[in-house]
């Protein structure tokens, strides 16, 4: 689905995410959410991920079963910002 001479998007993730988020989801959703990551956010972050409101205006979103990837698109360094990844019922409070 790579299009010729289109270039990968790398994938950056905020400290929480690392310390907190990652190691709560459960063994059978990290999988599923690396393969989302990898094979959606790399490749088309746009096309795949729906823009936020509101507080988290600037940001997208990317399902992953019942969760929610949430990042920002810099598209300088041709980089994405994964700021939360949490499920949908938790993801949208501060």
């Amino acid at each position: 689905m790579k299009m010729p001479g289109s270039k990968l998007y790398s994938i950056e993730y905020i400290f929480s995410v690392i310390e907190e988020d990652i190691p709560k989801l459960p063994s059978r959703m990290k999988s599923m959410i690396r393969k989302a990551i990898e094979e959606r956010l790399t490749i088309d972050p746009i096309g795949f991920g729906k823009p936020l409101r509101y507080s988290l205006k600037g940001h997208r979103r990317l399902r992953a079963g019942d969760y929610r990837i949430v990042y920002r698109i810099d598209s300088e360094t041709h980089s994405i910002l994964v700021i939360a990844i949490k499920h949908r019922k938790d993801v949208y409070e501060n």
